[in-house]
C-alpha cells in the first residue's frame, strides 16, 4: 500500500497527504532556489524528520530500557552544498530539560538517536552533527 500522495499545487508549492491519517503537509521551494519559503523545504522535512526519528527512537528505547524520558526539544540545522545542490550536513542539538541520566542512561538514549532508521538512511556523505545536552 502506498505511503503518500503529492500534489503540485503551482509556484514551486506542493501537498502531501500521508493516506493512513489524512494529514497533510505542504512544501515550499526556499528562498534561495526561487521559492518562497513559506513552509518547509522538501531538504527541511529531511533535515527535520532525522531529529523527529531520533527523539522517537530515544522514546521507544526509554520505554524499554524504563528510563524516564522527561522533556526533550531537538532544534535542527540544514547546510546545503553546492555543484551539485544538496543536503551537505545536518545538525541537531538535542537537550534534555529537567532530567538527570547515569552515564549508562546517556549512552543507551545516544546509541538509539545515532541509529535511528533516518540516520541510516541517509547517505554517508551527508555529515550527520548531534549534539546531546543535558
Amino acid at each position: 500500500m502506498a505511503t503518500s500522495t503529492v500534489k503540485y499545487l503551482g509556484s514551486l508549492r506542493t501537498e502531501a497527504i500521508h493516506l493512513k491519517s489524512g494529514e497533510k503537509i505542504i512544501t515550499d521551494a526556499p528562498t534561495d532556489n526561487h521559492g518562497k519559503g513559506e513552509a518547509f523545504s522538501p531538504t527541511d522535512l529531511v533535515a527535520t524528520a532525522l531529529a523527529s526519528c531520533m527523539v522517537s527512537i530515544m522514546g521507544i528505547q526509554a520505554n524499554t530500557s524504563n528510563i524516564q524520558l522527561g522533556d526533550i526539544d531537538a532544534e535542527v540545522t540544514k547546510i546545503m552544498g553546492t555543484n551539485p545542490r544538496k543536503i551537505a550536513e545536518i545538525i541537531v542539538t538535542i537537550s534534555f530539560n529537567n532530567h538527570q541520566y547515569s552515564d549508562k542512561e546517556k549512552k543507551i538514549l545516544e546509541n538509539a538517536a545515532k541509529t535511528c532508521p533516518v540516520a541510516l538512511s541517509l547517505h554517508p556523505d551527508i555529515i550527520q552533527t548531534v549534539t546531546f545536552n543535558y
